[in-house]
Protein backbone atom coordinates (compact mmCIF):
# COMPACT_ATOMS: atom_id res chain seq x y z
CA UNK A 1 0.00 0.00 0.00
CA UNK A 2 1.27 3.46 -0.90
CA UNK A 3 2.19 5.50 2.15
CA UNK A 4 0.95 9.09 2.42
CA UNK A 5 2.46 12.09 4.18
CA UNK A 6 0.93 15.52 4.72
CA UNK A 7 3.01 18.68 4.93
CA UNK A 8 1.49 21.84 6.41
CA UNK A 9 3.90 24.61 5.55
CA UNK A 10 4.70 27.62 3.39
CA UNK A 11 5.53 27.84 -0.31
CA UNK A 12 8.98 28.87 -1.54
CA UNK A 13 8.90 30.33 -5.06
CA UNK A 14 12.60 29.55 -5.41
CA UNK A 15 11.91 25.85 -4.91
CA UNK A 16 14.52 25.35 -2.22
CA UNK A 17 12.58 25.12 1.04
CA UNK A 18 9.05 24.79 2.41
CA UNK A 19 6.38 22.80 0.62
CA UNK A 20 8.58 22.35 -2.44
CA UNK A 21 11.40 20.75 -0.44
CA UNK A 22 8.95 18.58 1.49
CA UNK A 23 7.24 17.17 -1.60
CA UNK A 24 10.56 16.41 -3.29
CA UNK A 25 11.72 14.61 -0.17
CA UNK A 26 8.53 12.57 0.09
CA UNK A 27 8.76 11.60 -3.58
CA UNK A 28 12.38 10.45 -3.29
CA UNK A 29 11.24 8.16 -0.44
CA UNK A 30 8.39 6.76 -2.59
CA UNK A 31 5.85 8.36 -0.26
CA UNK A 32 2.88 10.20 -1.75
CA UNK A 33 2.97 13.81 -0.64
CA UNK A 34 -0.11 15.89 0.16
CA UNK A 35 -0.01 19.50 1.30
CA UNK A 36 -1.70 22.46 2.96
CA UNK A 37 -0.11 25.83 2.20
CA UNK A 38 -0.01 28.24 5.12
CA UNK A 39 1.67 31.13 3.33
CA UNK A 40 3.09 32.08 -0.05
CA UNK A 41 6.51 33.68 -0.31
CA UNK A 42 8.27 35.53 -3.09
CA UNK A 43 11.85 34.45 -2.58
CA UNK A 44 14.97 33.23 -4.31
CA UNK A 45 18.50 32.24 -3.34
CA UNK A 46 19.22 35.83 -2.25
CA UNK A 47 16.35 36.23 0.22
CA UNK A 48 12.65 36.77 0.83
CA UNK A 49 10.93 39.71 -0.87
CA UNK A 50 7.31 39.23 0.24
CA UNK A 51 5.22 36.91 2.40
CA UNK A 52 1.43 36.57 2.30
CA UNK A 53 -0.38 34.43 4.85
CA UNK A 54 -2.99 32.06 3.46
CA UNK A 55 -6.50 32.66 4.81
CA UNK A 56 -7.48 30.59 7.81
CA UNK A 57 -10.46 29.19 5.89
CA UNK A 58 -8.23 28.00 3.05
CA UNK A 59 -5.66 26.33 5.32
CA UNK A 60 -8.50 24.61 7.17
CA UNK A 61 -10.15 23.48 3.92
CA UNK A 62 -6.89 22.02 2.61
CA UNK A 63 -6.28 19.98 5.75
CA UNK A 64 -9.86 18.72 5.85
CA UNK A 65 -9.79 17.83 2.14
CA UNK A 66 -6.74 15.63 2.69
CA UNK A 67 -7.80 14.15 6.03
CA UNK A 68 -11.29 13.16 4.86
CA UNK A 69 -10.09 11.34 1.74
CA UNK A 70 -6.62 9.91 2.36
CA UNK A 71 -5.23 7.52 4.95
CA UNK A 72 -2.49 9.83 6.19
CA UNK A 73 0.52 7.99 7.65
CA UNK A 74 2.51 10.98 8.89
CA UNK A 75 2.24 14.75 9.18
CA UNK A 76 4.95 17.40 9.08
CA UNK A 77 4.47 21.03 10.02
CA UNK A 78 6.73 23.84 8.89
CA UNK A 79 5.99 27.56 8.75
CA UNK A 80 2.82 28.39 10.70
CA UNK A 81 2.73 32.17 10.46
CA UNK A 82 -0.12 33.16 12.80
CA UNK A 83 -1.72 32.28 16.13
CA UNK A 84 -4.99 31.45 14.40
CA UNK A 85 -3.35 28.99 12.02
CA UNK A 86 -1.42 27.31 14.84
CA UNK A 87 -4.60 26.87 16.88
CA UNK A 88 -6.50 25.46 13.92
CA UNK A 89 -3.71 23.08 12.85
CA UNK A 90 -3.35 21.74 16.40
CA UNK A 91 -7.10 21.18 16.74
CA UNK A 92 -7.38 19.44 13.35
CA UNK A 93 -4.48 17.10 14.05
CA UNK A 94 -6.34 16.08 17.21
CA UNK A 95 -9.78 15.97 15.57
CA UNK A 96 -8.68 13.70 12.72
CA UNK A 97 -6.23 11.75 14.89
CA UNK A 98 -3.47 12.40 12.36
CA UNK A 99 -0.49 10.19 13.25
CA UNK A 100 3.27 10.59 13.53
CA UNK A 101 3.44 14.36 13.78
CA UNK A 102 6.84 15.89 13.04
CA UNK A 103 7.07 19.51 14.16
CA UNK A 104 9.74 21.61 12.51
CA UNK A 105 9.30 24.68 14.75
CA UNK A 106 10.00 27.36 12.17
CA UNK A 107 10.48 30.19 14.64
CA UNK A 108 14.04 31.39 14.06
CA UNK A 109 16.19 31.14 10.94
CA UNK A 110 19.63 29.54 10.88
CA UNK A 111 21.06 33.06 11.11
CA UNK A 112 19.10 33.82 14.28
CA UNK A 113 16.34 36.01 12.78
CA UNK A 114 12.94 35.54 14.47
CA UNK A 115 10.22 34.50 12.01
CA UNK A 116 7.06 34.53 14.17
CA UNK A 117 6.02 36.61 17.17
CA UNK A 118 6.11 35.63 20.83
CA UNK A 119 2.37 34.88 21.02
CA UNK A 120 2.65 32.41 18.14
CA UNK A 121 5.70 30.79 19.76
CA UNK A 122 3.75 30.37 23.01
CA UNK A 123 0.84 28.68 21.21
CA UNK A 124 3.21 26.41 19.32
CA UNK A 125 4.62 25.26 22.65
CA UNK A 126 1.22 24.88 24.32
CA UNK A 127 -0.91 23.31 21.59
CA UNK A 128 1.20 21.68 18.89
CA UNK A 129 4.49 20.45 20.29
CA UNK A 130 2.84 18.24 22.97
CA UNK A 131 1.21 16.26 20.14
CA UNK A 132 4.49 15.69 18.31
CA UNK A 133 6.11 12.32 17.75
CA UNK A 134 9.31 14.28 17.17
CA UNK A 135 10.34 17.94 17.17
CA UNK A 136 13.36 19.16 15.18
CA UNK A 137 14.53 22.61 16.41
CA UNK A 138 17.70 24.27 15.24
CA UNK A 139 20.13 25.80 17.72
CA UNK A 140 18.30 29.12 18.07
CA UNK A 141 14.87 27.52 18.31
CA UNK A 142 16.19 25.12 20.93
CA UNK A 143 17.41 28.10 22.98
CA UNK A 144 13.87 29.54 23.00
CA UNK A 145 12.17 26.24 23.74
CA UNK A 146 14.58 25.22 26.50
CA UNK A 147 15.32 28.62 28.00
CA UNK A 148 19.03 27.77 27.85
CA UNK A 149 21.97 29.32 26.01
CA UNK A 150 23.61 26.99 23.49
CA UNK A 151 27.23 27.38 22.43
CA UNK A 152 28.56 23.81 22.51
CA UNK A 153 27.51 20.18 22.29
CA UNK A 154 27.06 19.72 26.04
CA UNK A 155 24.60 22.60 26.05
CA UNK A 156 22.76 21.04 23.10
CA UNK A 157 22.34 17.90 25.22
CA UNK A 158 21.03 19.93 28.15
CA UNK A 159 18.60 21.76 25.88
CA UNK A 160 17.24 18.51 24.40
CA UNK A 161 16.46 17.17 27.87
CA UNK A 162 14.91 20.47 28.96
CA UNK A 163 12.67 20.65 25.88
CA UNK A 164 11.50 17.10 26.43
CA UNK A 165 10.69 17.74 30.07
CA UNK A 166 9.02 21.11 29.47
CA UNK A 167 6.95 20.52 26.34
CA UNK A 168 6.01 16.86 26.10
CA UNK A 169 7.10 15.86 22.60
CA UNK A 170 7.88 12.14 22.47
CA UNK A 171 11.30 12.71 20.90
CA UNK A 172 13.49 15.81 20.64
CA UNK A 173 16.09 16.16 17.89
CA UNK A 174 18.18 19.30 18.32
CA UNK A 175 20.11 20.10 15.15
CA UNK A 176 23.71 21.19 15.64
CA UNK A 177 24.25 22.89 12.31
CA UNK A 178 24.40 26.28 14.00
CA UNK A 179 27.30 25.41 16.28
CA UNK A 180 30.59 27.16 15.66
CA UNK A 181 32.83 24.40 16.94
CA UNK A 182 34.17 21.09 15.70
CA UNK A 183 30.75 19.65 16.55
CA UNK A 184 29.01 21.55 13.75
CA UNK A 185 26.52 19.26 12.09
CA UNK A 186 26.22 16.96 15.12
CA UNK A 187 22.64 16.44 16.33
CA UNK A 188 21.28 15.29 19.68
CA UNK A 189 18.36 12.84 19.98
CA UNK A 190 16.48 12.34 23.27
CA UNK A 191 13.38 10.27 23.99
CA UNK A 192 13.18 10.63 27.77
CA UNK A 193 15.26 7.49 28.34
CA UNK A 194 18.22 7.54 25.98
CA UNK A 195 20.28 10.49 24.81
CA UNK A 196 22.09 9.73 21.56
CA UNK A 197 24.64 11.66 19.56
CA UNK A 198 24.01 11.64 15.83
CA UNK A 199 27.23 12.50 14.07
CA UNK A 200 27.43 12.98 10.36
CA UNK A 201 29.84 14.25 7.80
CA UNK A 202 29.98 18.05 7.82
CA UNK A 203 29.53 19.28 4.27
CA UNK A 204 31.19 22.62 3.67
CA UNK A 205 28.86 24.34 1.19
CA UNK A 206 27.03 27.64 1.02
CA UNK A 207 24.17 25.94 -0.81
CA UNK A 208 22.11 24.85 2.18
CA UNK A 209 18.71 26.34 1.36
CA UNK A 210 15.98 23.96 2.50
CA UNK A 211 18.24 21.77 4.63
CA UNK A 212 16.07 22.01 7.75
CA UNK A 213 12.82 21.43 5.86
CA UNK A 214 14.36 18.49 4.05
CA UNK A 215 15.60 16.81 7.23
CA UNK A 216 12.23 17.01 8.97
CA UNK A 217 10.42 15.91 5.80
CA UNK A 218 12.75 12.91 5.52
CA UNK A 219 11.98 12.01 9.13
CA UNK A 220 8.28 12.25 8.31
CA UNK A 221 8.65 10.09 5.20
CA UNK A 222 10.50 7.39 7.11
CA UNK A 223 7.90 7.41 9.89
CA UNK A 224 5.23 6.98 7.21
CA UNK A 225 7.19 3.96 6.00
CA UNK A 226 6.75 2.49 9.51
CA UNK A 227 10.32 2.89 10.69
CA UNK A 228 10.83 3.63 14.37
CA UNK A 229 11.89 7.07 15.55
CA UNK A 230 15.63 6.46 15.79
CA UNK A 231 15.78 4.64 12.45
CA UNK A 232 13.78 7.45 10.84
CA UNK A 233 16.15 10.08 12.17
CA UNK A 234 19.32 8.24 11.15
CA UNK A 235 17.94 7.60 7.66
CA UNK A 236 16.95 11.26 7.38
CA UNK A 237 20.41 12.36 8.47
CA UNK A 238 21.95 10.22 5.74
CA UNK A 239 19.53 11.65 3.18
CA UNK A 240 20.23 15.31 4.00
CA UNK A 241 23.99 14.72 4.13
CA UNK A 242 23.94 13.31 0.60
CA UNK A 243 21.62 16.11 -0.53
CA UNK A 244 24.12 18.65 0.81
CA UNK A 245 26.96 16.85 -0.95
CA UNK A 246 24.96 17.24 -4.16
CA UNK A 247 23.68 20.75 -3.47
CA UNK A 248 22.89 22.98 -6.42
CA UNK A 249 25.06 25.98 -7.20
CA UNK A 250 22.26 27.95 -8.86
CA UNK A 251 21.15 31.54 -8.42
CA UNK A 252 23.23 34.42 -7.11
CA UNK A 253 22.90 33.52 -3.42
CA UNK A 254 22.69 30.34 -1.37
CA UNK A 255 21.43 27.54 -3.59
CA UNK A 256 19.25 24.60 -2.50
CA UNK A 257 20.20 21.10 -1.44
CA UNK A 258 20.06 18.49 -4.22
CA UNK A 259 17.12 16.08 -4.00
CA UNK A 260 17.43 14.19 -7.27
CA UNK A 261 20.91 12.73 -6.73
CA UNK A 262 19.60 9.11 -6.67
CA UNK A 263 18.11 9.57 -10.13
CA UNK A 264 21.30 11.09 -11.54
CA UNK A 265 23.55 8.43 -10.05
CA UNK A 266 21.33 5.61 -11.25
CA UNK A 267 21.83 6.62 -14.90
Amino acid sequence: MTKIALTIAGSDSGGGAGIQADLKTFALHCVHGTSALTCVTAQNTKGVDLVETTSLAMVKAQIRAVATDFQVDSVKTGMLPSCEIIEMVASHISEFNLPQLVVDPVMVSRTGAKLIDDNAIALLQKLLIPQAAIITPNRYEAEILSGLAIDNLDQVKQAAVAIYERLGAKVVLVKGGGLHTGDQGTDIWYDGVELKILRGKFVDTKNTNGAGCTLSAAVSANLALEKDSWSSVTAAKKYITTALENSLNIGAGNGPVGHFFPLIKSK
